[in-house]
Order: C-alpha cells, then structure tokens, then sequence
C-alpha cells in the first residue's frame, strides 16, 4: 500500500475496500472510511494526522522557544531595573504565558512517548491536537504581552494599545478566522458554498 494511506487500486492491502459490512484487518467497518475522503484505516488515519500535527508542532516550538529563550534574558539586562511597576507586571505575565506555551506545544511529545505501545494513537492525536491549540491561542497571548511591553518602551506612546489591537486582529484572522472561513466555505469536500 503507498504511503499517506493512498489507495493504489489493488483489492487486497488493509485499506481495501470490500463489500458491504466487510471490516478491515483493524475491525473498521469499510464504510467507515468513505466519509474521510481518502482509503485508508482508523491506524492509518491516527499515524498520517500524527504525522501532520508533528509538522505544525514543530514550526510553532521553535518560534516560542527563541522568544522564550529572548524573555528569560530581559530580566538580565541593566535596563530592567528602570521599569515602572506596570512594565515589570507586563514582563511576569508575558514571562509566565511563554512558560505555558511551551509546556502545551511539548506537551504532544511527551503524551505520545507515556502512551506509545498501548495501542491508543487514534486518541493520542486527539489529545496531542488539542493540547497544540491550547499552545496556539497562549503564543498569541504571550506574543501580545511582548508586543505591549516592548511597544510601551520603545515609544511612550497613547497609540500601543491601538497598535498592538491591530496586530491582534491579524493574529486572530490569520490564525483563527481565515481557517474557520475555508472550512465554512468549502464544507462540502471542496466545493464552494
């Protein structure tokens, strides 16, 4: 059988399709596999997701961890020790956010080392994938706690909470609405509404 659960025509791979009723070698039920558009098994399915949640999990970590990595040094610098009060509050919150963010997008890695061998992949993604939204809408917490505390210092401005409001409502489109949009107009396999 080709990778990424492909069905290469043949009738006798595991995610062949049989008659009515007939099962695959996993106990799916072969209709099962029809809704997702592609023929292959319920293992099948968790080990290509996995797969795919990996790749995302991986470009989200590096991103928290070079911005993690700079918020740890701040605290070092000659200048932190000018703060006002409300920018050193700024600081811990977006401190703290960073710290969580990186405990949801590892948290994947170490669930599917605890569970691995259990035969539980299928949930495993489940779980893994929603862990990595958890990161997702805490890095853009984190990112707007950084962007305020170092708009507030680089330019004493009325205009930052203006500006980082803006840059919000792009992460929000870029991130969340954009998705929900294509998902909403091309509901029906790829079709436009």
């Amino acid at each position: 059988m080709p990778r990424n659960g492909a069905h290469d025509g043949t009738p006798d791979g595991p995610g062949a399709r049989r008659g009515r009723g007939a099962e695959d070698a996993l106990g799916t039920p072969a209709g099962d596999r029809a809704g997702t558009g592609r023929h292959e098994t319920q293992e099948e399915r968790a080990d290509r997701r996995w797969n795919e949640l990996l790749q995302e999990v991986r470009v989200a970590q590096t991103g928290v961890q070079i911005l993690f990595g700079f918020l740890l040094t701040v605290v070092f610098s000659p200048k932190f020790t000018a703060l006002t009060a409300t920018d050193r509050a700024i600081y811990i919150v977006t401190v703290v956010l960073g710290a969580a963010t990186m405990g949801a997008l590892i948290g994947p890695v170490s669930f599917h080392r605890l569970v691995t061998g259990h035969r539980l992949k299928p949930q495993t993604v489940i779980w893994a994938s929603r862990l990595t939204l958890v990161g997702v809408v805490l890095l853009l917490a984190t990112i707007v706690s950084a962007l305020l505390l170092v708009l507030r210092i680089a330019l004493h401005s009325s205009a930052v909470p203006w500006l980082v409001a803006g840059l919000t409502t792009w992460f929000l489109l870029c991130w969340f609405g954009l998705p929900a949009w294509a998902r909403h107009r091309y509901a029906d396999g790829g079709r436009p509404k």
